[in-house]
Order: structure tokens, then C-alpha cells, then sequence
């Protein structure tokens, strides 16, 4: 279930110079962001219909990995929460290696168990909470079967 269509690279600078190195050096460089593992998730666009790609958290457990969309903490979401709302068929690369995946987003026990792992692998997410009146959505991904 591999990912199909044109890439479109971010219009942020930083997010897309990262994806680049990250990309280039098989994820040996540019794969941390404060000095916490990053992965890249490439997600199709929810209204463009391209491939986006964008450095996130690295949030792992046993094989499974789930992405917040905590935005720092602003009123919004993030664009990327709509292209996975839209198509939950995503790829990530996590070091050298890729795999697809399909999400969905947490509630419930779900979410709380996944966003302590969040706020554990990047602490600043519980001050990005504190930030914003919207409960920062947190998405699982789940290894996609084989085809």
C-alpha cells in the first residue's frame, strides 16, 4: 500500500530542510529537533492530493508509533491533522527505515496512555496543552497489513 503521487515540499524552511538531510542520509542526520529523536511521516494532502512530508516527535511502543498534533500549542491544528483525518494511509520513516502505516486518532484510554508516552518522549507537550483551550489530538498508527 505504498504512498502514490507528486511531492509537494513544505513551504517551512526548517521542516523541509530537515526532511531533506533526514531523507538523504537514510536518517542518520537531521533525525532530532531539541535534541529528541524525530521520525518523518508522509501523509497524502488532504485537499492537494500530494505527498507532504513533515518532521515529528519520535513516539514509539512496540512497534506501533503515534504523531500529536500539538502545533506548540496554537488554537489550530496543524494541516498535516487533516490530511490523516482525510487519508489515513501514511508512511513513516523512523533511521533508515520506512514502512506504511494507517492511523487513527485516540480517544478515550487510548489517547491517555498514548499521550503519557508523549509527554514522556517530548516534555514540552504538556506545556503546549497548557497553551491552547483544544485537547491536542494524538494519533495512532498501526503497522498496515501486508499486500
Amino acid at each position: 500500500m505504498p504512498l502514490h503521487g507528486e511531492y509537494e515540499p513544505s513551504p517551512d524552511t526548517r521542516a523541509r530542510e530537515q526532511v531533506e538531510q533526514f531523507e538523504a542520509s537514510g536518517g542518520a542526520e537531521a533525525n532530532t529537533l531539541q535534541g529528541r529523536p524525530i521520525i518523518v511521516l508522509t501523509s497524502v494532502g488532504a485537499r492537494s492530493g500530494k505527498l507532504r512530508k513533515t518532521p515529528l516527535m519520535r513516539v514509539e511502543h512496540e512497534g506501533r508509533y503515534a504523531v500529536v498534533a500539538s502545533m506548540g500549542g496554537a488554537p489550530q491544528h496543524p494541516v498535516w491533522y487533516y490530511n490523516l483525518r482525510e487519508h489515513p494511509q501514511v508512511e513513516l520513516q523512523d533511521g533508515a527505515e520506512r514502512r506504511d502505516y494507517v492511523t487513527h486518532e485516540a480517544t478515550g484510554a487510548e489517547r491517555d496512555e498514548w499521550w503519557a508516552r508523549a509527554v514522556e518522549a517530548y516534555p514540552p507537550y504538556a506545556e503546549y496543552q497548557e497553551r491552547t483551550t483544544r485537547q491536542i489530538p494524538v494519533f495512532v498508527l498501526e503497522p498496515a497489513p501486508a499486500s
